[in-house]
């Protein structure tokens, strides 16, 4: 239910079906109980009488009020020979405007305008309207005007003034329209649709007709011109600027004498172009006008190669809005609001810092000379603070005034109709009052709809119709005034008036300059023949016009040329080095422990570390030394060389410890298979890994070549120039999958730095001749493989800081290579030139004068007499043992002859068998001398020399009796 609400002030409230004992018990009243409002004495009731519970708990109208008023006497109400119009309509009650006008013929007497007071009686006697004897028989035309005198532009104030002068003279004219008098019927719309919806109904239907509409501003003409249509009413603007109304089919009936606001949209791109600004920015009041006249000027900017950076829009507060300006870096800005929220704009844009010498605003230039000093309670700053943010901005302004001194269709010259209009406001100020620039725009549409409706007089008499027949069904006379206005063309006070194909004036184009608080002509713009007059008396806050944007300096960022230099030096002396420890190890590749060490692998090793440290130039290399386009070659040198550099560096040096594992950890037996190291294999592992780097080098170029790359870091402002800020820039080489290339060619040769790390621990306790540095080859694989997979890393994170970048990595390669170099070679030079074993290996071959094959002929003669002296020796064994034989063979028959008797058979010696297998039978008997033992009775090489002479028949490996070979050993 709904709870009971009070009556209004004299008056009461009657319940229907309930007894006064449960008028006072209840409190609650059902849905759908309906109340009567009555009022005490003769008052009535002016609003809502009755009201209904509605569902929701509420009462029905409760935003009418209702009220008890005392009635004044009806008799007002009336008036005959004339017209009553009531304000508001209703009954005539407390409040209530009367206004009286008289038919044509008659003369008012007394006051035209009553009112209803407080006690129920007019303040003023009730007129009366009196023949007029000198009646000319003028037939009045009405027009329905609507003047706004309050609300987002008060242009009424100045406007309707101005249209009554014009009114006068056009009716006191008898060149124009001698038959008919033009009167209007004017209201106030506060300039809000709102509003002029209600006042547009009370003037379609309340008599008189009126032949044409006059509205004002731009929201009220919207709604006023789509209306229009539907009762064949022309509209005439004096104040709307909106570019929405220039589309005919939805306003066909539409005039203004008020220039489009796209109007100021090409000399805003005149202005744009003269002071080359190619980025702008634009902040804007979410009404259509401004809306329409945003998208124009978007559409012209864009043809013009102008951009807009930045759009900001707000319903009414701006704050917002214009700290995205400045978070933006907003330069030049244009405002499109009206007046009253220009002032919250501007207080937001003092607080914000958003003026002064690297901003301008560009503004609307109908506002009121002094609106910046204007006391308004919606904002906080006061006139000082406003007055510094709007310094220097600059206004586009409709020629609104005819700057030169020719009379016109009202015979009045511009200065002349000021001082009339100044006259007539009573001494106002003219900055403080609402639409004075626009005054002459009202005056002149006064005149060019008279000179209309006089056009149309002859066509509509020729055709049997007069003016005065208009009515809202007739579209004849609303066809012929369109034509008439179509074709206007006279001078104005406010210039010369003109219309075109959408019914928008044709007009000039003021530039201002506000100028130490005050507006300053500083050119005119005609769009009809795209010429700018220009005086030259623009002034800013700076040297010149700002710049249209902050001026961003790109600056490269190079690397330090003491740090190249210094790193460069190092890296040529590492390439001496290389060159030094290449010529030492051809020069001593016939020493024998030079080849020992496998001398073309480490000069594989010298040439790999060589072009390692060549990279390090190109790595230095940057935007200071070569141009733009020549970069990508320089990336190019920079992979090949790393590449290559490290396949032929640290893929000689695996391919030795691979070996060395290879043969010294497997099994005796297949050990002994592989005993034998044959070079070209060596050869091959490292051709096979520099081939798997070429491959994947020339896959990488082709499928994803390396280009330049810019990075861009935090702009940087100098302290010396706040508009200018600095942006660092830094190339790099890259590709469009860098990080997946990089991935690839990092697990490749970061599983062979690992193997090389396990291969050279596993072999580090392992001795062979074959390769007799593979010690130093494990050394120089840690160092290496530790220095990689720490820098590579470290430089893709450091790739920002090209310094720290540079030399992490070019002293990462030196490091190695000089230690590379240093532990392979200098052993070898040291050990070399210490021991002379370089000297006696070159005296020996000059001694002989042959080459190896020499040498190989003269240990193979060599051994042919080491054997025949083994012969010799053989056959003197030989012939010691056949000796023994038959010294032993006559003891043994003495023996048999000294045999005792059978009776002494028991105690003599037993017969002496000679085993051929027990090496003491071979032993010479007592008193003999021992065979020699002494192995230097043999040549040294008896016992190391592997090759023998075996004659046929002699001892030889395979078929020595045990006997010989034990006798032979000893």
């Amino acid at each position: 239910g709904c709870v009971i609400i009070r009556p209004p002030r004299d008056g009461g409230i009657r319940y229907r079906g309930l007894t006064q004992e449960q008028i006072r018990s209840v409190q609650v009243l059902p849905v759908d109980y309906e109340i009567e409002y009555i009022c005490r004495g003769n008052r009535v009731i002016v609003g809502p009488k009755v009201r209904k519970c509605l569902p929701d708990g509420t009462w029905t109208d409760l935003s009418q009020r209702s009220k008890c008023l005392l009635p004044c006497a009806q008799v007002w109400t009336s008036l005959e020979n004339g017209r009553v119009i009531t304000t508001p309509p209703g009954p005539a009650v407390e409040g209530t405007v009367l206004r009286y006008s008289c038919l044509n013929g008659f003369i008012l007497e007394g006051r035209n305008m009553t009112h209803c007071t407080h006690q129920g009686t007019w303040d003023s006697p009730k007129p009366t309207c009196r023949y007029n004897r000198h009646y000319t028989g003028k037939k009045k035309l009405y027009i329905g005007a609507l003047f706004p005198m309050s609300g987002g532009w008060p242009g009424g104030q100045a406007c309707l003034p101005s249209a009554q002068m014009a009114l006068d003279l056009v009716n006191k004219r008898t060149d124009i329209l001698p038959d008919y008098e033009l009167e209007m019927i004017y209201y106030d719309s506060r300039c809000d649709p709102g509003e002029a919806t209600k006042l547009l109904y009370d003037l379609l239907y309340t008599e008189p007709i009126k032949i044409v509409l006059m509205p004002g501003c731009s929201s009220v003409s919207t709604l006023v011109a789509e209306a229009a249509r539907m009762w064949n009413l022309i509209v005439l603007s004096y104040g709307s600027s909106s570019p929405a109304l220039s589309n005919r089919q939805r306003f066909p009936t539409f005039f203004r004498t008020h220039p489009s606001a796209t109007l100021h949209n090409p000399t805003r791109v005149q202005l744009f172009q003269k002071w080359k600004w190619t980025k702008i920015a634009t902040i804007q009041q979410t009404t259509e006008v401004f809306t329409s006249t945003l998208d124009d000027l978007e559409q012209r900017v864009k043809e013009a190669g102008i951009e807009i950076s930045v759009r900001q829009s707000f319903l009414t507060d701006p704050a917002v809005a214009v700290k995205n300006l400045k978070r933006q870096d907003a330069r030049i800005i244009v405002g499109l609001f009206y007046e009253t929220e220009a002032r919250k704009v501007f207080c937001e844009v003092y607080k914000e810092k958003l003026y002064g010498k690297k901003y301008v605003w560009f503004l609307i230039g109908w506002y009121a000379d002094n609106w910046f000093k204007i006391k308004d309670p919606s904002i906080n700053c006061t006139v000082e603070q406003m007055t510094e943010a709007v310094e220097g901005h600059v206004t586009t302004e409709i020629v609104m005034l005819n700057p030169e001194t020719v009379r016109g269709a009202s015979n009045l010259t511009s200065q002349e109709f000021l001082t009339q209009l100044m006259s007539k406001l009573g001494g106002k100020n003219p900055e403080e009052t609402g639409g004075f620039q626009e005054a002459p725009l009202a005056y002149d549409a006064v005149w060019a709809l008279a000179l209309a409706l006089n056009k149309t007089v002859g066509p509509l008499r020729a055709r049997g119709r007069r003016l005065e027949d208009f009515n809202y069904n007739n579209k004849d006379i609303t066809a012929e005034i369109y034509r008439a206005l179509n074709t206007s063309s006279f001078e104005g006070v406010s210039g010369h008036v003109v219309f075109d194909a959408q019914g928008s004036r044709m007009a000039w184009t003021l530039i201002e300059q506000l100028q130490g608080g005050s507006y300053k002509k500083i050119g005119y713009y005609d769009m009809t023949k795209g010429n700018l007059s220009w005086y030259g008396n623009d002034k800013w806050i700076g040297p010149g016009p700002p710049a249209d944007q902050t001026v961003v300096i790109r600056k490269f960022r190079f690397l330090s040329q003491k740090l190249f230099v210094s790193v460069s030096v190092f890296a040529g002396l590492g390439i001496l080095l290389g060159i030094v420890c290449l010529t030492f190890n051809i020069y001593n590749s016939n020493v024998r422990y030079i080849q020992n060490s496998q001398p073309y692998l480490n000069n594989m090793t010298a040439v790999g570390c060589m072009m390692a440290l060549a990279a390090v130039f190109p790595l230095g290399i940057d935007g200071l030394h070569v141009r733009r386009s020549q970069f990508p070659v320089v990336c190019q040198f920079r992979l090949w060389l790393l590449g290559l550099g490290f396949s032929l560096a640290y893929g000689s040096m695996f391919t030795k410890i691979w070996w060395v594992h290879t043969v010294f950890t497997k099994k005796d037996e297949k050990k002994d298979k592989r005993k034998h190291l044959e070079p070209w294999k060596l050869y091959a592992t490292v051709g096979v890994l520099l081939v798997i780097d070429v491959l994947s080098l020339m896959i990488w170029q082709i499928v994803d070549p390396l280009h330049i790359t810019e990075e861009k870091f935090t702009r940087e402002a100098p302290k010396e120039d706040l508009d200018v800020l600095i942006e660092p820039l830094l190339e790099h080489c890259s590709s469009e999958k860098m990080n997946t290339w990089l991935g690839v060619v990092y697990g490749y040769k970061g599983l062979l730095l690992l193997l090389g790390i396990f291969l050279a621990y596993e072999t580090k306790s392992i001795s062979t001749e074959k390769i007799n540095d593979h010690r130093a080859v494990g050394m120089a694989i840690y160092n290496v493989s530790v220095l990689c997979m720490i820098t590579a890393p470290v430089t893709m994170i450091l790739s920002s800081k090209q310094d720290a970048s540079f030399a992490f990595a070019s002293l990462a390669i030196v490091f190695s290579v000089y230690i590379t170099l240093v532990v392979l070679f200098v052993p070898k030079m040291r050990r070399l030139i210490t021991r002379g074993e370089w000297q006696s290996d070159q005296q020996e071959t000059m001694k002989t004068g042959s080459s190896t094959n020499n040498n190989d002929e003269e240990k193979s003669r060599q051994l042919e007499r080491e054997n025949k002296e083994l012969q010799k020796i053989i056959q003197e064994k030989e012939e010691r043992v056949s000796e023994l034989r038959n010294q032993l063979s006559e003891r043994q028959a003495l023996r048999s002859r000294r045999r005792p008797s059978s009776t002494n058979l028991n105690h003599s010696t037993p017969p002496l068998t000679v085993s051929h297998n027990d090496p003491k039978s071979l032993l010479p008997p007592p008193g003999y001398p021992l065979p020699s033992s002494d192995n230097h009775s043999l040549p040294q090489t008896f016992s190391n020399s592997t090759i023998v002479y075996q004659p046929d028949g002699k001892i030889s490996r395979n078929n020595c009796h045990p006997g010989r070979l034990q006798l032979l050993y000893k």
